[in-house]
């Protein structure tokens, strides 16, 4: 797969060369001028920043307008790595459903490969770009006899030589962004598109936030006479909660189409002369003085796996004023080993420093920094003040080196001890780190046997990732045995943003050690996660799971308040077909039954992962994703009877006259799960995001020394141009030119020669 560095140059290398499309003699028609790049950190410019189609273009010489032929020069040479012209957008529709913190996005669009001449044909890249903590769900994809769709597919189904699949048949560029490739697309032709993925919303003092990236660039308008262009954007909201639902801000003019309790219905659609060049944002708040809730309950369809009926629990963490937070000891246990130099590191400092200004005069807090070794801030628990404050980050300025290797058992352990005595107070403990250990499994079981005694609170550990070199499941396992939350940041520039939220949220808790007491009378019951998370203020609190037996029309909740005083409320259930609850707990169902399997090594619970995955669409470490490509056959013409009958006997021919399907063609795509960390990278202290493989020496000197100038006359001079400059040259003029080029391009092998054959240096 390209890097995100790559694809950008390869975009900008396609809007370059289509330059050469011819658009008409019209000038209400020209192309749209293309960004110029004049700094690095514009270069994010050329990501996508909504749904996108690119003609991925390796021969030059079949650009052209498929409906005006231009009749250009010839291009000799390659594009290598292939170009990747944005197609032209002719229609898009979005659709998007919120359940809870879940929201469930599709996409409806046509794009035309307006670039390739008719007579040709390339290969066609869609980049979805998704929001918050998103993951593909499917592509759907139809484009004249052909059609496309994505499925799920159990590892035991794919064939061996199958399993490492070509990177350039798609997976995710970023993290927040899927790619898939579409073969062979004829120059004219129409992609028309369906796209379905899940992302969450962001919950803070009752407020939902969540943003859709749909910001769609110039260059997608279609070179047409101002041609009308229809935006269409639904909007569904189900709460499932009695409360009042508000709308607070939205980013495109919706109209109110119906409202319930618990739920609102918007509606957008305008012609337009242009795209969009906002992401869809909307935010809504869920009117509620104090913690409430409920249990949705769900007969199993008629295909799940699991026949055992289904539950959803939630509870609002109500309004954040009359809310009181528990009293802190709080310790930071932070990675500082080798592979944290530069940005990471850098990014962790300014997050702790933020999160210690966060705690309040009652509160204390301690530092843990540790490589191969540990380091203390202080041997004791510091009580929160501005002198304890500023020591601390003089502390931590100096001793937030990066090196050396990494030791999370021997950090954490002292963590533990500096806070398991404590009483009358939540005790926190926060590790972030960018690596993984061999002792993993022995660090859960060392968390596993700690729980909470009598009425006290146990240490709660929450837990951060940071890129894909840790183990995220041996984390996400750790947060749920010490009941703490979980988080990561797979992009460096993602790290301190989302650290500070992590942070945020588990200082703010406000009913801990939660109870259900109506679960005690059922058979066979499943909860994910297996021991039940606090409430915090600044999130919404969710449980799911599967149960055989009847539930009571209410199920008491008790807990702890953040004043240590005893909390109790009745939440009332009631069943529900409005949401679908397989699809909407299935994600967190997968994440923790991984982080399970993983835990226990268990063949048993990873195809338990396999069945979730496949049946809910929804990938998993244990799944693939697969493209199956159909062709239908094209329909004869009506024959004679007696034609008819000497054909009868072919069943290929029958097929045909039928329309039936002609063939069926599967493409594995790379995995895309995050894995399971890397001892390796780890042990050589590789920073995250950093490139794995690198050309070798010789082969970089001599793409750079090509770059740097064909790159440069690439930008400057078109075929056109040189053609004619050339026709206007003597013989005399020619013979020199003939004659210079050929010098230089002998003194360029003699440089190559001389740097990588005749170094001296031992082959």
């Amino acid at each position: 797969m390209m890097t995100p560095e790559d694809f950008v140059r390869s975009v900008e290398d396609g809007l370059k060369l289509s330059k050469r499309i011819y658009v008409g003699k019209d000038r209400a028609v020209a192309p749209p001028k293309i960004p110029v790049m004049m700094d690095k950190c514009l270069m994010d410019a050329f990501l996508p920043k909504s749904p996108m189609v690119y003609a991925i273009i390796s021969n030059p010489g079949i650009v052209d307008n498929p409906d005006i032929p231009s009749y250009q020069p010839h291009v000799h040479g390659r594009c290598d790595p292939p170009a990747l012209i944005p197609l032209q957008m002719n229609r898009i529709e979005l659709q998007v459903d919120c359940f809870f913190d879940n929201v469930f996005v599709q996409i409806i669009g046509s794009w035309r490969v307006h670039c390739v001449m008719g007579s040709k044909s390339c290969d066609c890249l869609i980049a979805l770009p998704m929001g918050e903590q998103g993951s593909i769900l499917g592509v759907e994809v139809e484009v004249h006899r052909k059609s496309y769709a994505t499925e799920i597919t159990e590892m035991k189904d794919i064939k061996d030589e199958d399993k490492e699949a070509r990177p350039e048949n798609g997976g995710y560029l970023k993290p927040s962004i899927f790619t898939v490739t579409i073969p062979k697309v004829d120059g004219g032709a129409i992609l028309s598109i369906r796209a379905n993925w899940m992302q969450k919303s962001i919950c803070n003092n009752g407020e939902f936030f969540m943003g859709v990236p749909f910001s769609f660039p110039e260059y997608v308008i279609p070179l047409a006479k101002k041609l009308p262009k229809k935006e269409k954007i639904l909007l569904n909201v189900n709460s499932s909660s009695k409360s009042e639902i508000i709308c607070k801000h939205t980013s495109h003019p919706l109209q109110e189409v119906s409202r319930e309790s618990g739920k609102l219905s918007f509606a957008y659609e305008t012609e337009v002369l242009t795209w969009t060049h906002n992401d869809f944002t909307f935010s809504y708040v869920v009117l509620s003085g104090h913690i409430s809730g409920g249990l949705l309950l769900q007969s199993p369809s008629m295909h799940d796996v699991d026949q055992r009926a289904m539950f959803s629990m939630y509870l609002f963490p109500g309004n954040k004023q009359s809310m009181k937070v528990f009293k802190r000891e709080v310790v930071f246990v932070i990675d500082i080993s080798g592979s944290m130099e530069g940005k990471p590191i850098q990014a962790t400092k300014n997050a702790i420093f933020s999160a210690i200004n966060k705690l309040e005069p009652k509160d204390s807090f301690n530092i843990i920094a540790f490589n191969g070794e540990i380091y203390v801030f202080s041997s004791v628990m510091e009580s929160v003040n501005e002198d304890t404050i500023d020591k601390a980050c003089q502390w931590i300025n100096s001793n937030f080196l990066a090196s050396g290797s990494t030791n999370i058992s021997q950090a954490l352990n002292k963590a533990i001890e500096m806070v398991s005595n404590s009483t009358g107070v939540i005790p926190l403990i926060f590790l972030v780190t960018d690596g993984t250990v061999e002792d993993e499994r022995h660090i859960c079981e060392a968390i596993k046997s700690e729980g909470i005694v009598g009425g006290t609170i146990s240490p709660r550990v929450h837990t951060f990732g940071i890129g894909l070199y840790c183990n995220h499941h041996f984390l996400r396992m750790l947060s749920i045995l010490g009941r703490g939350g979980n988080d990561a940041a797979y992009e460096l520039d993602s790290i301190e943003t989302r650290m500070k939220n992590f942070f945020i949220k588990g200082l703010s808790t406000v009913l801990a050690n939660i109870s259900l007491e109506a679960f005690d009378n059922v058979c066979e019951l499943e909860t994910y996660p297996f021991h039940v998370p606090d409430l915090s203020c600044e999130g919404l609190w969710t449980i799911s799971g599967r149960y055989i037996g009847n539930l009571p029309d209410f199920v008491r909740v008790e807990g702890v308040l953040g004043d240590l005083s005893k909390f109790v409320v009745d939440i009332k259930t009631h069943n529900t077909n409005d949401i679908p609850l397989e699809k909407v707990c299935a994600k967190q169902q997968i994440d923790i039954l991984t982080a399970q399997a993983w835990f226990s090594i268990s063949k048993q619970m990873e195809e338990k992962v396999s069945k979730i995955s496949v049946q809910t669409g929804i990938v998993s470490e244990y799944t693939r994703m697969s493209l199956l490509e159909t062709t239908r056959a094209v329909c004869q013409p009506t024959e004679s009877p007696a034609a008819g009958r000497k054909k009868q006997g072919s069943k290929k021919a029958n097929s045909q006259q039928k329309g039936e399907k002609e063939s069926e063609r599967r493409v594995i795509l790379p995995s895309l799960g995050i894995g399971f960390g890397s001892l390796a990278a780890t042990t050589e202290n590789i920073a995250p995001g950093a490139e794995e493989q690198k050309l070798p020496e010789a082969a970089e000197m001599i793409i750079n020394a090509a770059s740097n100038c064909c790159g440069r006359l690439y930008g400057d001079c078109c075929c056109m141009c040189c053609v004619q400059c050339c026709s206007r040259m003597n013989n005399q003029c020619a013979v020199a030119l003939t004659q210079l080029c050929t010098a230089l391009a002998c003194f360029g092998c003699f440089e190559c020669c001389a740097a990588v054959c005749c170094s001296g240096e031992d082959q």
